[in-house]
C-alpha cells in the first residue's frame, strides 16, 4: 500500500509539474534542453539566445521503468555460497527524479535534483545541485563581459565535468539521453563539493576544476586531499550533416579519500540482482552482491584517471567512444591499473530521427594491484529505441556480459556472465 501511495504521489507531482511548465515556459538561459532536443548536448552552449525576464522556476521530472528478462550463471560449486541466484522475468522497481531549475538573475542559474525513488534508497533524497554563472552583471552591468562571453563558472555539490560519458549516462530516472539501458562498466560519476571553470570559443573547449574529493561530506580528519581535473578538446559543426568532437580529460587525487570516481552513483546500477550469490561462503561470510553490480569500481586511493572521448555525427550515423585508464593504490598494495574501452555506434532515422538502432561494446581489463591477477570483463549491447514524443521514449536491448581472468577464480565472478533482454520506458520533461 505504501508503495502504491508513493508512486501515486510521484505521478501527481509530474502532472503538476507539467502544468507549471506550460504556465512558465520551458526556456532558461544556457540550459540543456530536456528530452530529445537535448540529445548530444555536452557542455551548455554559450549562445545568449534567451532574454532575461526576471526570476523563473522550472519544475521537471524523470520517470523510468524496465522489464528485465535476464539469466546468469558461473562456475561456483554447489554449497560454496558463491552460486548465483536464479533470476526471473519481471518489472524492476520504477525510478523517479524531481528537478528544479531556477533562473536567479541574468546569466545566473541554479539546478537541484532529488531522487524520489531509486534502486538503492527507498526514501526521497537530494542527489545534488549547483549554480552556473554565465554573466557577472550582478556585480555591475557588463562586468568582464568580454571574458564571460566565452566562460562559465559552476559551483555546487553535484556531478562534475570529468569525461564526456556522464552526459550520455542514465542518472537514476533520467535515462532519455542513454540509447541503452545500462551505463558503462567503469562508470565515472561522483557527486562532490566542486568548482569549475569552462571556456568555449569557436569550438575549442577547456575545463579546469577542483573537488574536495569526498562523496560523503563531513569534517572528519584523515588523509583528505582535493581532487583536480581538467578537460581539453574541440566540438565543431563542420557542415549541416557533419559534427565532430574530441576531448581528453584528466583526474587526480593524491589522498586516501579519492576512490569515489567510479563508485559515486548511489542510485544503483540498472541491471537488478545480477551477480548476487545465494548465501555465505565456507567461512560464514556473505559471498556478495550489491546495488552497484555489475559495474566495476577499482576503489583506488591516490587515483589518477584519463578519459578520451571521440564523437561523430554524420547524417543519421552517430559514434561515441571511450578510452580510459585508471590507476592507483588498492588497500596499500602497489599501483594497479584498469583500462576501459567502449565503442557505441547508432543509426537514427525517420521523421526528426525518432527511431534508432545500434550497438555498444564495452570492456574493462587489467589488475587492481601490481602483483595481482588480471581480470577481463566484456559487455555487448544491441538494441534500438523510439521517441514517441520529445519527452517520451521506449527502448529494447539484448545484453551479454562475461567475466574472465585469474582475478575472478574461486569467487562469484568465476566463469560468470549474464545475458538476456531488457525493455525500458522513459519520461523526461
Amino acid at each position: 500500500m505504501k508503495t502504491f501511495l508513493r508512486f501515486t504521489m510521484i505521478a501527481l507531482l509530474m502532472g503538476f509539474a507539467q502544468v507549471l511548465i506550460a504556465q512558465d515556459g520551458r526556456n532558461l538561459q544556457f540550459f540543456r534542453p530536456v528530452g530529445q532536443p537535448g540529445l548530444n548536448v555536452f557542455e551548455t552552449s554559450k549562445a545568449d539566445t534567451v532574454e532575461y525576464e526576471g526570476v523563473k522556476v522550472r519544475v521537471g521530472g524523470d520517470f523510468a521503468m524496465q522489464f528485465q528478462g535476464l539469466s546468469q550463471s558461473n562456475n561456483a560449486e554447489a554449497g560454496s555460497g558463491y552460486e548465483l541466484i536464479e533470476l526471473g522475468n519481471n518489472f524492476n522497481l520504477p525510478t523517479a527524479n524531481l528537478n528544479l531549475d531556477v533562473q536567479l538573475y541574468d546569466g545566473v542559474r541554479m539546478h537541484l535534483r532529488t531522487y524520489l525513488s531509486s534502486r538503492h534508497h527507498n526514501e526521497a533524497w537530494i542527489k545534488g545541485g549547483h549554480m552556473q554563472i554565465d554573466k557577472l552583471d550582478f556585480i555591475s552591468e557588463g562586468f568582464m563581459e568580454g571574458i564571460m562571453e566565452y566562460t562559465s563558472i559552476t559551483i555546487g555539490l553535484d556531478e562534475f565535468n570529468y569525461g564526456d560519458a556522464h552526459f550520455r549516462r542514465s542518472d537514476n530516472a533520467r535515462a532519455i539521453y542513454n540509447p541503452f539501458v545500462g551505463n558503462y562498466i567503469m562508470d565515472a560519476f561522483s557527486t562532490e563539493a566542486f568548482g569549475e571553470v569552462t571556456i568555449q570559443n569557436n569550438g575549442l573547449i577547456a575545463v579546469i576544476g577542483v573537488t574536495n574529493g569526498k562523496l560523503n561530506q563531513s569534517p572528519t580528519p584523515g588523509d583528505n586531499k582535493a581532487s583536480f581535473y581538467t578537460k581539453l578538446g574541440f566540438d565543431k559543426q563542420i557542415s549541416d550533416d557533419f559534427r565532430a568532437r574530441l576531448t581528453g580529460s584528466w583526474y587526480v587525487n593524491t589522498g586516501s579519500n579519492g576512490g569515489y570516481l567510479y563508485g559515486g552513483d548511489r542510485a544503483g546500477a540498472r541491471y537488478y540482482n545480477v551477480m548476487y550469490s545465494v548465501g555465505n561462503d565456507a567461512a560464514g561470510v556473505k559471498a556478495g552482491g550489491g546495488f552497484a553490480d555489475p559495474r566495476i569500481n577499482p576503489r583506488f586511493s591516490k587515483i589518477s584517471a584519463v578519459q578520451i572521448n571521440p564523437f561523430i555525427k554524420a547524417g543519421g550515423f552517430e559514434f561515441f567512444g571511450i578510452y580510459e585508464v585508471a590507476s592507483g593504490l588498492k588497500e596499500g598494495a602497489d599501483d594497479g591499473s584498469l583500462t576501459q574501452i567502449a565503442a557505441e555506434a547508432l543509426y537514427r532515422f525517420g521523421a526528426n530521427e525518432r527511431y534508432y538502432i545500434g550497438g555498444r561494446y564495452n570492456s574493462v581489463s587489467g589488475s587492481k594491484s601490481a602483483d595481482g591477477d588480471g581480470l577481463d570483463t566484456n559487455r555487448l549491447n544491441i538494441g534500438g529505441g523510439w521517441f514517441l514524443t520529445d519527452n517520451v521514449m521506449t527502448k529494447v536491448e539484448y545484453v551479454n556480459q562475461q567475466y574472465t581472468g585469474a582475478a575472478y577464480d574461486g569467487g562469484r565472478y568465476d566463469g560468470a556472465g549474464f545475458k538476456g533482454l531488457m525493455l525500458e520506458a522513459v519520461i523526461s520533461f
